[in-house]
């Protein structure tokens, strides 16, 4: 990284990814301008051990703790080292370590403090995405937009990019429990929306792996309630 450069911390989260995290972090280029921490959110398989043998930095939860609890220890990191810059992906290999510079590209120009990842922005760049999550997407956009009055594409995707003075922010509390699981990523979304913040949309590819086509970690029902109940929450006052 150039003298003088803000620096950027990338985070890699993960739970039981198996071979998929070995192959996603292999295609991070040796040369390259930012950091990487993969933060292993208590696997109990061999991916554990992937993370370990990657070379990269890696902090351990010792039991599954969520994907925000994930995304907080990789937060404290960012905050307390620095960064100027915090980018949050997935060890699944649905999301491309080859997209990162265009997901980076405009926080590094000033064009905006956060950059939301999309698959349908320029077309659908998604595979293997399985029809009912195609649908409950869509709704969840309509949904934030009568909400907020602000229009998304892809509310969804995990490919996120965050100028850290959202993190810094004295509205922004990232310890409470309730925002351990997928809360976490639409509680930051809502509170950039609402304050200071520009938000740019960036075209990015979701792939889903073929051979298992309804591959994911979201729950049906449990973990929908959990992305869609902190835009009622906030917007009626009840978290902050």
């Amino acid at each position: 990284m150039a003298e003088g450069q803000p620096k950027t911390l990338v985070a890699v989260i993960f739970y039981n990814e198996r071979g998929r995290l070995r192959d996603t972090l292999s295609r991070f280029p040796s040369a390259r301008d930012y950091d990487v921490l993969v933060v292993d959110d208590g696997s109990t398989d061999e991916s554990a051990g992937d993370a370990g043998a990657s070379g990269f930095r890696v902090i351990r939860h010792e039991t599954n703790r969520g994907v925000g609890a994930a995304i907080r220890t990789a937060a404290h990191v960012a905050l307390a080292e620095d960064y100027a810059r915090f980018v949050v992906t997935a060890g699944s290999g649905k999301l491309a370590p080859e997209e990162l510079p265009a997901v980076l590209d405009p926080l590094r120009r000033g064009v905006c403090d956060y950059t939301q990842g999309t698959r349908f922005l320029d077309g659908d760049r998604t595979a293997n995405l399985p029809r009912h999550r195609k649908w409950m997407i869509k709704a969840l956009n309509v949904l934030v937009f009568v909400l907020t009055g602000r229009w998304h594409t892809d509310i969804t995707c995990g490919y996120r990019a965050y100028a850290t003075a959202l993190l810094r922010d004295p509205r922004v509390n990232l310890e409470q429990s309730w925002l351990d699981g997928y809360e976490m990523e639409y509680y930051l979304h809502y509170k950039a929306l609402t304050g200071p913040y520009r938000i740019l949309e960036v075209p990015v590819s979701v792939v889903y792996p073929a051979d298992e086509p309804e591959y994911s970690k979201i729950r049906p029902i449990v973990d929908w309630i959990a992305i869609v109940r902190p835009w009622f929450l906030l917007r009626l006052g009840l978290r902050r």
